[in-house]
């Protein structure tokens, strides 16, 4: 019995993610495209409020969240181009958008936002991993 729960563990988890439906990554990325926009004007408060709650919660205000994001992602606050890639389905409510960045100097970056659907059916932002494309020197 437990190789046959080994081995049903060992094929879900070599599956590909499970596909979305358009409307649902279409809204993903409309969330993403908000944050992203209102960073980009210095809105504190519409990019604070495109984070999810488990977010939020940890700055104390929008200001604040948004000077975490010049610090550390400024490759998404100041950038050239921001074009998605691929979404992935990540859980029952959540999902993985991957995104094509280049910065204001050039320099090509690949972010995976995480994102979960909230109660109300709306998608916030559950976190950003950002790091260099491949073969980017700078």
């Amino acid at each position: 019995m437990r190789a046959v729960l080994a081995l049903l563990a060992l094929v879900a988890w070599a599956l590909p993610a499970r596909a979305l439906d358009d409307p649902a990554r279409e809204a993903a990325r409309a969330a993403i495209t908000r944050q992203v926009e209102a960073l980009g004007r210095d809105d504190a408060e519409s990019a604070f409020a495109l984070a999810a709650p488990s977010i939020q919660a940890l700055f104390p205000t929008p200001d604040v969240f948004i000077g975490m994001v010049r610090s550390n992602y400024t490759p998404i606050y100041r950038h050239r181009s921001f074009v998605f890639g691929e979404a992935r389905e990540t859980a029952e409510n959540g999902l993985s958008q991957d995104v094509a960045i280049q910065d204001a100097y050039g320099v090509d970056w690949s972010a995976a936002y995480s994102l979960e659907r909230q109660a109300d059916g709306s998608w916030r932002i559950t976190g950003c991993r950002l790091s260099k494309s491949p073969g980017t020197s700078l």
